[in-house]
């Protein structure tokens, strides 16, 4: 497989010197009646000419000779090539691409909408020129089909698999790094070098969206009980051996359990509660 060869041109300004003392000798050539100089001199001024190139910062030429490639030019500024080389202009700038959303599923089956924002440019014009038929639809499409084996290497969240290590909605920084690794991987017979890779948008699709919600708040509020409960718990438990240790008053069992029961009521309810006060005594 062929690979990028560079090539050095010649320095464009001394041939524009060049040109311009033709341009002045046909002038000469025609004034004292020389029409045979002056033809043979227009004819080596366009010669010349065609082979005047100049490339912007950040561009270069992919530059072939009867179908034969000979090089490629990177260099920026006024050069001249020999005047039959045909030309191939490629940006060498970084771009931006966003994926568009697309639906698909996820390691655990799930369908989620997923799209990815790459920043990419050409490395080998070689490669982006002979080695793929369109360089630019090329990346899209293998974009595409890297965000596809992406998501259905990974579950969108721990919900689904509590077992897993990464997932898709938590560990960016490991799921951008694999996405990097694959398109890097596919886009290389191309030329293209990627910059950067990472998800630009991640969600549950629409038909199962509301379902996922709720169940996450289902979880969420679990964990909150949970954590209430355990907070009360330790409440009861200090204000009993609090009680006890200053010797405020004796409880037997069943005014423990009493106790216990109306704290936990009034630490755990959600509404607000309002005291009874006993005017009797304890017993009562």
């Amino acid at each position: 497989m062929k690979t990028e060869k560079e090539l050095t041109p010649v320095n464009g300004y001394t041939v524009l010197v060049v040109l311009l003392v033709l341009i002045a000798s046909i002038i000469f050539s025609f004034v004292t009646e020389n029409e045979i100089l002056g033809i043979f001199l227009i004819i080596v001024f366009v010669i010349l000419s065609k082979g005047m190139l100049i490339i912007s910062p950040n561009s270069s030429k992919v530059l072939l000779l009867f179908g034969a490639y000979k090089g490629s030019i990177k260099q920026n500024g006024l050069f001249w090539i020999n005047p039959l080389f045909s030309r191939v202009s490629l940006s060498l700038r970084a771009r931006n691409l966003e994926s568009e959303k697309i639906k698909v599923n996820d390691k655990m089956g799930n369908p989620i909408m997923i799209s990815v924002i790459l920043v990419w440019k050409v490395k080998d014009t070689f490669k982006s020129t002979f080695e793929v038929d369109d360089y630019e639809n090329f990346v899209r499409i293998q974009t595409d089909s890297a965000v596809r084996k992406l998501a259905g290497s990974f579950p969108y969240d721990h919900f689904e698999d509590e077992k897993a290590t990464i997932t898709l909605s938590t560990n960016f920084e490991d799921v951008n790094k694999a996405l990097e690794l694959e398109i890097t991987e596919r886009l290389s017979m191309a030329g293209i070098e990627v910059i950067e890779a990472r998800i630009g948008y991640l969600a549950y699709a629409p038909e199962i969206a509301s379902s996922m919600l709720r169940r996450q708040q289902a979880t969420a509020i679990v964990a909150a009980r949970h954590k209430i409960v355990e907070g009360a718990v330790g409440m009861v438990e200090s204000a009993l051996n609090l009680l006890s240790s200053k010797e405020i008053i004796e409880l037997d069992e069943d005014k423990k359990a009493t106790m216990v029961s109306n704290l936990m009521v009034v630490l755990c309810g959600e509404s607000e509660t309002k005291p009874v006060i006993n005017t009797g005594t304890l017993n009562q």
